[in-house]
């Protein structure tokens, strides 16, 4: 694997992507993370109108303007992505116009034939599960997810701080997601899929099984 690898996570809200997103990180060093969640939590912080209009959105449960998460990840990757360095896609894209500009931007960077998109595969009950319970640490910031040893956990692995529910993970707010997904990020599984691109990883599976899983996929690609 001497060629720089790209990566696109895919799957519902509470599938695992972020967990993965850093194995990846470990394990590939040279991966730039690209999340859009981080991107308008950040945006929803700006003192600007659009800041305000996000924040108003979040609020009521919903989900900013597509258009938006398109000109984020865009701006990201052109102004942040070196030369030297993989693409690791964590929330995006998230329509399948959104997919065909991802592909064609690819193209123009000369990456498309090294990158791999990956849906870790979760039913939507599993993900409804996961999102009502999931806990984030007021005083890091860190979200730890719903999964094998993370379930145990009193405090904050990192900093010891208290963990507490995410503002906006109530039961309208994740069903709204995973509507989302239904509607148009399942699209976008097709088109990877119809392509014979798409890596497809049970992610039920304990979380070192998922990874194994997607390490397995990448060597039968990559050799």
């Amino acid at each position: 694997m001497e060629k720089i690898l790209n990566f696109i996570l895919i799957g519902r809200s509470g599938c695992g992507k972020g967990t993965q997103a850093d194995l990846l990180m470990k394990h590939f060093g040279n991966l730039h993370h690209f999340s859009t969640g981080d991107m308008f939590r950040a945006l929803a912080k700006a003192d600007t109108a659009v800041g305000a209009k996000i924040r108003e959105i979040v609020s009521k449960g919903g989900l900013p303007l597509d258009d938006i998460a398109t000109s984020l990840w865009m701006y990201e990757i052109s102004f942040n992505l070196k030369q030297d360095e993989g693409l690791l896609a964590d929330g995006f894209p998230r329509r399948l116009p959104e997919a065909e500009n991802l592909d064609r931007f690819l193209e123009f960077l000369e990456r498309k034939d090294a990158t791999s998109p990956i849906l870790l595969d979760i039913s939507r009950q599993e993900a409804f599960d996961r999102l009502t319970k999931r806990r984030i640490c007021q005083k890091c910031g860190k979200l730890i997810p719903w999964v094998g040893e993370y379930k145990k956990l009193e405090a904050c692995d990192e900093c010891g701080g208290e963990l507490v529910t995410r503002p906006d993970d109530t039961e309208g707010a994740i069903n709204n997601r995973l509507d989302y997904y239904e509607e148009n990020v399942a699209p976008i599984v097709d088109y990877y899929e119809k392509q014979g691109r798409l890596i497809r990883v049970d992610g039920d599976q304990p979380i070192e099984k998922v990874f194994e899983d997607i390490l397995a996929a990448l060597k039968r690609i990559y050799g």
